[in-house]
């Protein structure tokens, strides 16, 4: 049965490079959206707990130590700090997707953009890693791979993930729609460093309308801000970089409904929590007009692949000793 239920999005900033204290921070937002009946709440890409925004206004060499000092705050997904927020979910009956940084622990140096997916039980249901880092950020992050990209049973409903730009790549789009997806988590960052001529908070609204109308599904957006203390934190290395974060319609949260239409009143630049409410059974009358799974698709045209085969850097392999005995009488060892 396709329900009904409360989701709320959250627009805030991290508290930078804190890993302690920006998952304090999530813990109390997930308290108050759920204190206003909400049973989903969506956080910021990486909003644990820094954003690589070093890369877009200085150079490579004048951003590397940023770059260690960010690999030095991100978190593995088995870390123990995170069982506040298992905790939070449990505690208050709501289903969290998170961004964090997430590193590897046999890969010293890589770090994923990296969302989690935790139930209302306050079990880890998944993690799904960006699959491209966008332009800049490919000074920072390694991209992840198919295994990631998974639609979840979760209590109120089938939910997928992309995080900021993948949400632009249609065929990542279409794998979660494939699945099921009728609840997508877009979450993205404030970029008031992009192109004088790009309207981040519109770019933002066009994608999620993009993929509402398409797949017949509701969008749920969550945006970071940028607060003064990381202002400041930049303008010691770059005295410009004021002017450049304070500029207007870098960051939008809000919700699309299935027919591709802004509902509830979403969040442009300012601090705070949306709600709005849900009701997945209207997915189903736009799907007679477009039904990109069912009638309105040629698969007989079309084929469609998705490897969901974890990438390793290497592969091992033992050999039976009847393999190692023909191997030493073919080369005489």
């Amino acid at each position: 049965m396709l329900g009904k239920f409360k989701a709320a999005t959250v627009q805030t900033s991290a508290v930078y490079f804190d890993i302690e204290a920006t998952i304090d921070k999530a813990c109390k937002l997930i308290a108050e959206a759920a204190s206003n009946g909400a049973e989903l709440v969506a956080f910021p890409e990486v909003f644990i707990c820094a954003y690589p925004y070093w890369n877009w206004i200085m150079n490579p060499v004048q951003g590397s130590k940023w770059f260690k000092k960010l690999y030095e705050n991100s978190i593995s997904v088995d870390d123990p700090r995170l069982q506040k927020l298992f905790d939070a979910a449990r505690l208050h009956n709501i289903n969290v997707v998170i961004g964090i940084n997430e590193k590897d622990k046999r890969k010293t140096g890589t770090i994923y953009n990296t969302n989690l997916i935790i139930s209302n039980e306050g079990q880890l249901l998944g993690r799904h890693r960006k699959l491209v880092p966008t332009w800049a950020e490919k000074l920072t992050w390694t991209g992840g791979d198919g295994s990631s990209l998974k639609v979840y049973d979760t209590s109120v409903g089938p939910l997928g993930t992309l995080a900021c730009g993948e949400n632009t790549n249609t065929l990542a789009r279409f794998a979660l729609i494939s699945q099921g997806e009728l609840i997508h988590i877009a979450n993205y960052i404030s970029l008031p460093v992009a192109p004088v001529d790009y309207n981040m908070a519109e770019a933002i609204k066009i994608r999620a309308a993009a993929h509402s109308f398409e797949g017949k599904l509701y969008t749920i957006i969550s945006c970071s801000t940028i607060n003064e203390d990381i202002i400041k934190l930049f303008e010691e290395e770059n005295p410009e970089c004021r002017n450049l974060f304070k500029r207007e319609n870098s960051a939008f949260s809000g919700f699309i409904d299935p027919n591709g239409q802004v509902i509830g009143e979403p969040l442009i630049d300012k601090e705070g929590i949306a709600y709005a409410e849900i009701d997945l059974s209207a997915c189903i009358q736009p799907k007679q007009m477009h039904d990109i799974l069912g009638h309105y698709n040629r698969f007989d045209i079309f084929d469609f692949k998705v490897n969901t085969t974890p990438q390793m850097p290497a592969h091992f392999y033992e050999t039976t000793e009847e393999q190692d005995n023909i191997k030493n009488q073919t080369y005489g060892n």
